[in-house]
């Protein structure tokens, strides 16, 4: 059942996010930003938390859940650390997951062969 739920979140944001890109003249860049700040406001609105209880991955895998992490990083930060927190707990939660995406990408990039047109 876990995995249905994360299944039906993940998708229904990204649902969102394709209505966006077919119903609007937003960017795909802006709605991108959109959603990190809508995972940042709605995590420090306390709504967000309670969906990342029932949805688990399917709400932290998609954008906002980059947002989620950040605003999350930067709260215990500002709780262990105090106002300094503020500028150093959304990079160091944030910190792993991006190093591991430059990796990644700089492997696929070794490793892909491109083709110019």
């Amino acid at each position: 059942m876990q995995y249905l739920t994360a299944f039906v979140i993940g998708g229904l944001i990204c649902v969102l996010g394709q209505i966006l890109i077919d119903k609007t003249n937003l960017t795909p860049a802006r709605i991108l930003t959109g959603f990190v700040v809508a995972g940042v406001a709605l995590t420090a609105l306390g709504v967000y938390e309670p969906l990342v209880k029932l949805a688990g991955a399917g709400a932290t895998v998609p954008i906002s859940g980059f947002g989620y992490l950040m605003a999350t990083g930067v709260q215990k930060a500002v709780d262990s650390q105090g106002t300094i927190g503020i500028l150093s707990g959304g990079l160091s939660a944030c910190a792993a997951g991006v190093a591991a995406a430059i990796c990644f990408s700089f492997i696929a990039a070794v490793i892909s062969r491109s083709s110019g047109k």
